[in-house]
């Protein structure tokens, strides 16, 4: 589903990612942990082509960019691409002067050019799974942490994506409000969503990962099964991340 091959990126002559290859089947979920600043949020804006890279190739179900591409043919596989992979940020990013319907149907009715009706019908059944549906006539202020991060899950999800990429979407919330957005991504992944997520919590990682990425310094320094990277770690830098992180 997703191919990423000797993926270079660079910071001016900060090296980030020095041939980094990932692939990820569909329906399955890989994990990304690792320190900050290893290079996940990158990976992930990468893939769903917010930042540019220096050399390699990203492959999403047929569909592929690389570096090299020429204006219009790049930008049209950018555009195909971003279609088929919906990302959520740290940052909820929601329309300020839209209420909730709006802020999930705006994409669907203006991009897909979706008809008002079924977007909105579409948008009820998915607020309705997380028990948000009373709130569509509500403006973001008004809503907590957690329901506005559930909300942006919901607008990744009115586009219908092949996959979807979670970019630390808990770091801002408080432990009440991580567990129910943890809760709506964990169900995502159980119904075979594909999926690549960055997190720091590792409870969760353990718990919905079918392979975990350990990252350091833009390197993949190891990648397997929760329960070998958890319990029997292979890189001296996995090791160490983990005794930091259980330490806290």
């Amino acid at each position: 589903m997703i191919k990423i091959s000797g993926l270079h990126k660079s910071y001016g002559k900060v090296k980030l990612f020095k041939g980094i290859d990932l692939e990820v089947a569909r329906g399955e979920s890989v994990v990304l942990i690792g320190p900050s600043g290893s290079g996940k949020s990158s990976l992930l804006r990468c893939i769903n082509g917010l930042e540019t890279f220096d050399s390699g190739r990203i492959e999403i179900d047929g569909a592929a960019i690389d570096s090299k591409l020429p204006g219009r043919k790049g930008r049209e596989a950018l555009r195909h691409m971003r279609l088929k992979v919906g990302m959520v940020f740290q940052q909820f990013n929601l329309f300020p002067h839209m209420t909730v319907l709006e802020n999930i149907t705006i994409a669907p009715i203006k991009v897909l050019k979706v008809p008002k009706g079924l977007a909105d019908e579409h948008a009820i059944s998915l607020l309705k799974r997380i028990n948000l549906e009373s709130k569509i006539d509500t403006y973001p202020h008004l809503l907590s942490g957690g329901e506005q991060q559930r909300v942006a899950i919901v607008r990744a999800l009115a586009m219908k994506p092949d996959a979807m990429l979670f970019d630390e979407c808990t770091s801002s919330l408080d432990p009440e409000m991580t567990y129910e957005v943890l809760a709506v991504i964990r169900e995502l992944v159980y119904g075979g969503l594909t999926s690549i997520i960055s997190t720091h919590e590792m409870d969760f990682a353990r718990d919905v990962a079918d392979r975990v990425a350990v990252l350091d310094h833009g390197d993949i320094v190891e990648l397997d099964t929760p329960e070998n990277i958890f319990t029997n770690p292979k890189a001296e830098r996995t090791k160490l991340f983990l005794s930091r992180v259980f330490r806290q």
